[in-house]
């Protein structure tokens, strides 16, 4: 580990923290109905757009009606993708002339699209058009991003709100998180990619003739091989900076191209990567802030927000810490037993970022559900390989996916005052509303939901061989593949361990299936609780009861969500990376 490696991770923290409050501020007069700078411009839209579709806007709903609202909109709007990816072969914007997806991969793709999953069973510059790139793949980066965004803002409502029977219109949530959120930070982001070099074009792709060409032996269908000379290269264009901006601001996380943010295209420069981190972050950041003000306990906001950053600081400092250090079977400049690899572990990763911002970006995009990546964290080391997936299976609330990050860690919230409830042997209150059986009920419903999914999906896998098929790697860290594609698609992650092959049947239909039901099942849970907090009545605050606003109910917050993840995921981690780990000390890798 170095200084500069430190100072790359400190800046980072030191500037989420520095826009947390002007984008909570912000997000809070947003959704609250107040002024804001942008209401020239947006509100016009917003009223054409209110009577284009006929929403009434001043029409509140009950927690059933905005579920309900909510999973239409996401069904319709994946059906659609879904065609747009059989047909594509017919529809514009195709001057590579890709065909259609398979029915498999295409449910796959439009299944992880609707989620903000964005789970990625194909290369995207051989398979996807730019029609589908735009049309399809990043109208759902917003659309998916909008419902996170409307699902939390529900939610805080429900806590804010006394003995109300409604959290709001899920239209006009959906609606406002586009036009005063997502668009105007994308179209600025977008245009600054632009100018760092990120591609924006509609040409078709361009064939170049190689400077030195290179000579390779091919292995034919009869098992035979021959020399090929190598004298071309086809370099893919599209418009890549569009699709970037939103890919990363709404916690997406999917590649224009198969390499992601590893791609130069993509994230051409140091900047771009460090802006693209902040913009990961930035929304969920905010969104603590917006807590704090619409519930008027804006110290809350902050505790919430402290529970967060420590746990980010943890997993960073270990992912960190396991690449620093590198594989001690490969020895360094001293050649001595004890050395590991010189200047750490860089296998899998872009010589222009190196390992403190991969460890960076890695732990980012999992705390978040974003799943972009810079690097191949199957070329991570075991214990640095851990910390992504344990980012996840915590449910990613580490700050977390746009929304989703903000409303799953409420849920533990809930619990955590619960157990402090318990421990002073009185009825536990969150924010002046007692937290009562059926409140504690939809908080765990949601919780078990994501690691009954996750386990029984692995537990299937590993124990047939369409699901073994997939591992490239045999022992624990085929084990460690496959775990991560389920945390990761229950968790709407959609990032990979990239090391095992997915596009088949088993799992794409598992897969897919798998970010429907991670995304859509704990929502409903959610939303009850949300709409049950907001017919409550607000009681006095007493001398027993426990304040939600310190450091000590933050060390709570923390202990609850990393026990409960724990005992869950243990025996799993156990098996797979950590058994790696002590494999690869005792002089044995994979």
């Amino acid at each position: 580990m170095t200084a500069n490696g430190w100072f790359q991770i400190t800046l980072f923290l030191l500037i989420i923290l520095a826009i947390t409050k002007p984008f909570g501020v912000y997000m809070a007069r947003v959704f609250t109905g107040e002024k804001t700078f942008l209401d020239p411009v947006a509100r016009p839209i917003e009223r054409l757009i209110y009577h284009l579709t006929g929403v009434d806007e001043t029409h509140e709903m009950h927690w059933t009606e905005y579920t309900i609202a909510m999973l239409l909109f996401s069904v319709v709007s994946m059906i659609l993708l879904y065609l747009i990816l059989r047909t594509q072969q017919w529809l514009p914007l195709n001057p590579q002339k890709f065909g259609a997806l398979p029915p498999d991969l295409a449910f796959n793709t439009a299944a992880s699209f609707t989620t903000n999953t964005n789970w990625q069973a194909y290369s995207g510059e051989t398979t996807m058009s730019y029609f589908s790139q735009m049309a399809g793949l990043a109208y759902h980066n917003f659309v998916s991003a909008a419902t996170g965004i409307a699902i939390a803002i529900a939610f805080v409502r429900g806590i804010a709100r006394r003995e109300k029977e409604t959290i709001g219109n899920f239209w006009v949530d959906f609606t406002r998180s586009c036009l005063w959120v997502l668009l105007p930070v994308c179209l600025v982001v977008a245009l600054f990619f632009v100018s760092q070099g990120t591609i924006q074009n509609f040409k078709p792709y361009v064939t170049s003739h190689l400077v030195d060409p290179q000579t390779i032996n091919v292995t034919g269908a009869d098992g035979k091989t021959a020399s090929q000379l190598i004298s071309t290269q086809v370099i893919p264009g599209g418009p890549v900076a569009s699709q970037e901006a939103i890919k990363m601001y709404g916690t997406n996380g999917g590649g224009f191209f198969n390499a992601n943010s590893a791609h130069p295209f993509e994230n051409p420069t140091p900047l771009t990567d460090f802006v693209q981190i902040i913009l990961i972050f930035a929304i969920a950041s905010g969104l603590t802030y917006t807590l704090g003000r619409m519930t008027g306990s804006q110290r809350h906001g902050w505790a919430v927000w402290g529970a967060m950053a420590f746990l980010f600081v943890v997993c960073v400092f270990f992912a960190y810490r396991a690449e620093a250090r590198g594989n001690p079977l490969l020895h360094g400049v001293s050649q001595t037993a004890s050395a590991s690899q010189s200047g750490g572990n860089m296998e899998g990763k872009e010589v222009r970022y190196g390992i403190a911002d991969s460890a960076l970006f890695a732990t980012v995009t999992t705390d978040a559900s974003c799943g972009a990546i810079n690097a191949q964290h199957d070329s991570f080391t075991p214990l640095g390989g851990l910390i992504p997936l344990v980012n996840m299976m915590f449910g990613e609330v580490v700050f977390g996916g746009v929304g989703a990050g903000l409303y799953g860690m409420l849920v533990f919230v809930v619990l955590a005052v619960f157990i402090a409830g318990l421990m002073v042997g009185r009825t536990p209150e969150y924010l002046g509303k007692k937290i009562e059986a059926y409140d504690v009920k939809m908080a765990m419903l949601s919780v078990l939901i994501f690691s009954f999914l996750t386990l029984i999906f692995t537990a299937i896998s590993v124990i047939t061989t369409f699901g073994k098929a997939a591992i490239t790697n045999p022992g624990p860290h085929g084990l460690s593949q496959i775990l991560y594609a389920y945390v990761s698609t229950a968790a709407n992650n959609g990032s990979a361990f990239s090391g095992g092959n997915w596009n088949s049947l088993w799992y794409n239909i598992s897969t897919g299936f798998n970010t429907l039901l991670g995304r859509f099942l704990p929502v409903i849970p959610i939303l009850a609780l949300a709409g049950n907090l907001a017919r409550k009545k607000i009681v006095p605050e007493s001398a027993g009861t426990f304040p939600v606003t310190t450091p000590l109910f933050a060390s709570l917050l923390v202990g609850v969500v990393v026990i409960v993840s724990a005992l869950t995921f243990f025996p799993a981690l156990s098996l797979g990376p950590i058994l790696e780990h002590l494999l690869m000390n005792a002089g044995k890798v994979f």
